[in-house]
Formats: C-alpha cells, structure tokens, sequence
C-alpha cells in the first residue's frame, strides 16, 4: 500500500540547488464594507502588507523549511523589490542573482477576508544572459540534486545545457515546467507537470489507463526517468522506466489556497531524492506536503515538523519507537508548537488494564505522552532474575500500540534521571504512593519550570498478581 512509503528522512546534509525564476509575492491585506461610487468594484481598506518570496524562491524556501539549506540560482532587477527579496531569503537561503534591467517578477494580491479580489503582475521579461549559469556550473559536482523552476520569465529560455551538464556530472534534476516545449527538458531525472501541462503536451486522456499510456510515451520520448503527473483533487500518478504506476490519491479535503503547491511538490520531491529516498517514496511524502500546503494562504512552505505532526496523527512515521535522541528532537518541536508534553516510566512487564487505565489518565494531563521503558537487564536487577516476561521490545511496541501513548522509548539505568532530564517534559507523572520530591528526575522538571503529579494503580491490579496466578495454574 502506498501508505507504507510514508517516512521522514534526515534532510540536513543533503545537497540542493534550485535555478529559475525569482519572484516576489506582494500581499495587501484589509476589509471591504461598501463599493466604490466611481465603479461597480469593491473598496478594500489596506490594514497589512506582507512579502513572501514566490516562484523559485519559494522552492529555495521550501527546501530550508524541510532542513536543507539549499543554494538559489535566478536574476531579479536593480529595484527595491530585488533588495527585498534577498533581505527575505538572507540566513535561510544562499542567493547568487544575477541582475538584468528588467524589473524584479512581483506579484501583487488584494485580499479581503481571505478572499483573493485581484492579482496584479508587474513584470517583464528577463534577458538570460543575466543567469549566474557559471557560478552554477561550478558548483555542479557538490551537488545531490538540481531543481529547475520555470515560470517560463526568460531565466530558463534554454535549459538544455544545463541539464546535460548535471546529469554528467551525477547531480539528478528535476524540472517543474512550463509550456508547451518540453524537448527542452530533454534528459532529466523527473518532470513534474500539471495535469493542464501533460495534456497541452501529451494530450487529453478519458481514464487513468490512458493517461499512463501517455505518460510513457512522452517519458521515452524525452529520456527521462520519472514523470510524476500532478492531478489536483485526483492526486498524483508517478510513471518510472519500470513496473506499475503509483497512483497517490489527494491529501487534503480542505482546500484553502493551491497557490505555490507545485513548489512544495517539487522542494519535497528534491530533498527526499538528496536523501536517498526512491521516487515512489518521494512522490508519497510530496503529496503528503502538496495537502498540507493547500490548507495555507498564498504561497506558503510545509516544515518537516508539520510533516511528522500529520504522520503521527496517522499513527505512522512520526510516532511510536524513538531513541533518546530522536525523543528529544520530538519533544522539542511538540514544545515548539506550544502541546505539553507528558512524560511517566516503568518496567511494564506483562501490559495490564491498570497500565492501560493508568498511561489515559496520564495522557488527559497534556498533549503528548512519553512512556520511558526499563531495558531487560535493569528489569532484572530491579525485579529478579526470572524478569521481564516479557522482552523490551515486545514491550514497547506494546505500548506504542496504545491509543493514549505517543512516543515510547527505553532507558538502561536503574532510574530514568537522567533521561528525563535531558528531555525535560512539562509534566512528570508517577503511580503509586510516591512523594512528588521522591521522583526520579522530579527536580529537573521543576527547576525547568514543568509539574510534577502522582497518580494511583487500580487496585488488584498488577504484573505479579497475573504471575502467581499463572503458577498456580500450572498442572507441573
């Protein structure tokens, strides 16, 4: 099932330039209560400006949301919006622009609760020649991957050269494209048109089976790839050289804005490449992002935290079985977006409806439960020998089995001091008929501002109790 390609890889080291057009997306912001006596149009009051960078840019922005720090090849003009822009993507994004005389791309929308009333382009079109293409050539050989962006502005008038010096120097590319020309996309690793875009091309299909069957042809055509075909609220469909196509179904049901989606698409798609992902398991965590991003206003980025925030409330990917520092990474970004994170431990040999009851009142105390498991060695001496039961990881998969139970991870000590110390909850909890100051790791959390609560076990209960019982029935 496609489900199952679902995985968020570690994006930090990966290597992504993207070379295209550069634009800035203007926002006016403000209500309308009366139309214009001068025409029949409506009179929006500006109370909020706000600049995003649009186009390739917004691509570059993408990738640094998701923890890349990529490099943006494009031109914009010797203006005022030139400088914004830069100033915008500065410390987030490396810039080489190249400037033309031609004014930067902005784009400027009036927007009246939330409703987009007009779009105003302020653009021409830029001589090529201004493209930092030797500054870009350069770097070719450090890269993992190369994103074209063509808004079809002049900066990829010509982009075959720079294709074919990419792919020979190993770097995959992966073209969003536009118009009509796709000959000169020729070579690439993937194409990532729009269903409008394929069938202007390609031709219209009447069933998924034709529209595969075109999608080959054109793929063989071009010698590329991959072809992944994004088709709105049909979802995408992948095509590669070999083997089935991956049909991927819409993410979202609440689209608020698809502006700037393709960009999410393509940013995503680039960074999992870089990481060693296939294109399958690309193209899966891209439509995860694309119906994430559909849900925002304007052109917007999709982080890998609201990434691994959607995997978790599916209950994959990001949830279950961590180690220490993968907990802490978690704990941190569940922090981050203001959730309190609930932190208890134990051996939890033998999982139990005490346990079970006891881990829901826990959870009901915050956002996110954290459940830190004694390793089998440290059951032994806290238990005996012949304990656990049960092996740790059977326990702990187990307990992230458990609706109440985000995040399970084990610890070796005899206490989990230490460990809640370096994840520091916001709340500590403990069953039992413990004292709040006798708590292992108690201090920590409160010095760090968090609470301290103990609840109780039901009664009659317990690992033991379920052990004699065992015994006792036992004919030997």
């Amino acid at each position: 099932m496609w489900s199952k390609l679902l995985k968020i890889p570690q994006f930090e080291n990966c290597r992504v330039a993207v070379a295209g057009d550069v634009m800035l997306d203007r926002y006016w912001f403000g209500p309308t209560n009366r139309i214009s006596p001068e025409a029949p149009v409506p009179v929006v009051h500006v109370g909020g400006i706000e600049d995003r960078p649009g186009g390739a840019a917004n691509v570059a922005l993408n990738l640094a949301a998701l923890g890349v720090r990529p490099a943006l090849f494009g031109i914009t003009g010797r203006d005022e919006s030139g400088q914004q822009l830069a100033a915008l993507l500065q410390g987030r994004v490396e810039c080489h622009f190249g400037h033309g005389e031609a004014p930067t791309i902005t784009k400027l929308r009036v927007l009246s609760r939330n409703q987009q009333l007009i779009r105003l382009d302020l653009e021409q079109s830029f001589d090529a020649d201004s493209f930092p293409g030797a500054a870009l050539q350069g770097r070719l050989a450090e890269l993992d991957v190369l994103v074209l962006s063509d808004y079809g502005k002049g900066t990829l008038r010509d982009p075959r050269s720079l294709i074919a010096a990419a792919r020979a120097a190993g770097v995959a590319v992966l073209v969003d494209p536009k118009g009509r020309d796709f000959e000169r996309y020729r070579g690439a690793t993937l194409l990532t048109p729009n269903l409008g875009e394929f069938e202007a091309v390609a031709g219209s299909s009447s069933s998924d089976a034709e529209l595969v069957e075109r999608g080959r042809v054109l793929r063989e055509a071009l010698d590329i790839d991959n072809l992944l075909i994004t088709r709105g609220e049909r979802g995408m469909t992948l095509i590669d050289a070999g083997g089935e196509p991956l049909h991927l179904p819409a993410e979202s049901r609440e689209v608020y804005d698809v502006t700037g989606a393709g960009d999410t698409v393509i940013a995503t798609l680039a960074a999992s490449i870089a990481a060693g992902e296939s294109p399958a398991q690309a193209a899966a965590l891209a439509n995860l992002a694309a119906g994430l991003v559909v849900r925002k206003l304007g052109v917007a980025t999709v982080s890998r935290s609201e990434l691994r925030l959607e995997l978790h409330r599916r209950g994959i990917g990001g949830r279950g079985l961590l180690s220490e520092s993968q907990l802490i990474e978690f704990v941190r970004e569940s922090q981050a977006r203001g959730e309190r994170v609930v932190m208890t431990n134990g051996c939890f040999d033998i999982l139990h409806a005490g346990h079970v009851s006891y881990l829901e009142e826990a959870k009901s105390l915050g956002n996110r439960l954290v459940v830190a498991v004694n390793d089998d060695d440290s059951v032994s001496r806290l238990k005996g020998s012949d304990r656990p039961v049960v092996p740790l990881t059977d326990r702990m998969s187990l307990l992230a089995g458990l609706a109440a139970v985000d995040w399970v991870v084990p610890f070796s000590e005899d206490t989990p001091q230490r460990l809640i110390c370096a994840v520091l909850p916001d709340v500590l909890v403990k069953g039992g008929d413990y004292r709040p100051e006798d708590i292992a790791g108690a201090d920590c959390v409160r010095d760090n501002g968090g609470h301290v609560e103990v609840l109780s076990f039901k009664s009659g209960r317990s690992t033991s109790s379920i052990i004699e019982r065992i015994r006792s029935l036992d004919p030997s």
